[in-house]
């Protein structure tokens, strides 16, 4: 594709579609791992009509492979914080071939790693969304609670966030990692100074926090990046929520659904329910059958359309469950059991 189609201006479900398809076939035509995935299927370029008929690439395909729809030099590569492989345990080793995860015998940790060869497409795509859903990033400060992002390399969150840092252009925002002292004595001054905030953390780091201190913010938005990173138990949002909204003495937390393979993010603004920007999609499908899709409101595992993904893959199974709503919003209800790959892995054959 010589250019890009305008996804950032798609203002209709027909707009988003009718481009959907042509970067699908940019794909098929330019992304041999994606167009060997679609081979493998009985999917051709001339035969998908439909969002519905396009092939989604198992999420794990960016832990096995080089996933690029272009010939143009990488400028970042962004890495997931890795998990041990879903297929270290089997006792059965899969068939080798492209649809094969490796076993990973020694259990090593495996990353996830997103070539980018067009970093402004996500600089776009997380500054325009973040206008969509909250406005002008220089009326807020940012105060980032992301330690376990800080301490290694590659985090797109981190580069997502450090560039909200700098836009707002405000001297009192910055990132923080263990200094939770520090974090909650400018947190209560510029909250009480009716300073508008954006505290974004990844869950663990929260919940840390509001043991430290309790908290009435007034003027603070709470944002919760998802994920306990092995430092916690998991719990159920409802939980989760209640606990962080009566520590910061919030009505409701702000909760942000990105991930390394995606440029773009979903946002909740409150009660779990994500909304995405105009370029990004969810379809749910079967956990029986990874080729069909349930109906509103039924639990599904969840697959991402995000177009601003042109140069990698615009269409993602993820390993998520979700349901979605008639409004296109939805929920992020858990994870697929690692033993559990009937509907969310195709890999093994």
């Amino acid at each position: 594709m010589n250019s890009y189609p305008d996804i950032f201006s798609i203002s209709s479900q027909k707009e988003f579609e009718k481009i959907a398809l042509k970067v699908f076939r940019h794909h098929y035509d330019n992304n041999k791992v994606y167009q060997d995935f679609c081979s493998f299927l009985k999917k051709d370029k001339t035969t998908v009509k439909s969002i519905e008929e396009i092939p989604f690439l198992p999420i794990q395909f960016f832990k096995s492979h080089e996933i690029l729809s272009s010939q143009n030099q990488i400028q970042e590569t962004f890495t997931s914080s890795g998990t041990t492989s879903l297929l270290s345990s089997s006792p059965t080793p899969p068939k080798e071939g492209l649809y094969s995860q490796k076993i990973n015998k020694s259990n090593e940790v495996i990353r996830s790693k997103h070539y980018v060869t067009d970093i402004t497409l996500y600089e776009q795509s997380f500054r325009k969304a973040f206008s969509q859903f909250y406005g002008n990033i220089e009326d807020y400060v940012v105060l980032a609670l992301l330690p376990s992002y800080l301490e290694r390399d590659g985090s797109s969150l981190i580069y997502m966030v450090n560039d909200l840092i700098e836009g707002s252009n405000h001297p009192e925002s910055g990132f923080y990692l263990n200094n939770y002292d520090e974090l909650i004595h400018k947190l209560i001054e510029l909250d009480s100074s009716g300073q508008n905030v954006l505290l974004i953390g990844v869950t663990y780091a929260l919940l840390d926090l509001v043991e430290k201190q309790s908290f009435q913010l007034k003027n603070t938005i709470v944002m919760e990046t998802g994920g306990m990173k092995g430092k916690r138990k998991e719990m159920i949002r409802e939980e989760l929520h209640a606990v962080l909204c009566d520590g910061f003495g919030v009505p409701t937390i702000h909760s942000e659904y990105g991930m390394t393979e995606l440029l773009s993010q979903a946002y909740s603004l409150g009660n779990g329910i994500f909304e995405c920007p105009p370029w990004m999609s969810i379809l749910i499908r079967d956990t029986e059958d990874a080729l069909s899709y349930v109906d509103y409101g039924k639990t599904g595992g969840i697959n991402v359309i995000d177009l601003a993904n042109i140069n990698s893959c615009s269409f993602i199974a993820t390993q998520d469950l979700g349901k979605k709503y008639p409004n296109h919003s939805f929920e992020v209800l858990g994870r697929f059991d690692a033993s559990d790959i009937r509907g969310c892995n195709l890999m093994v054959v």
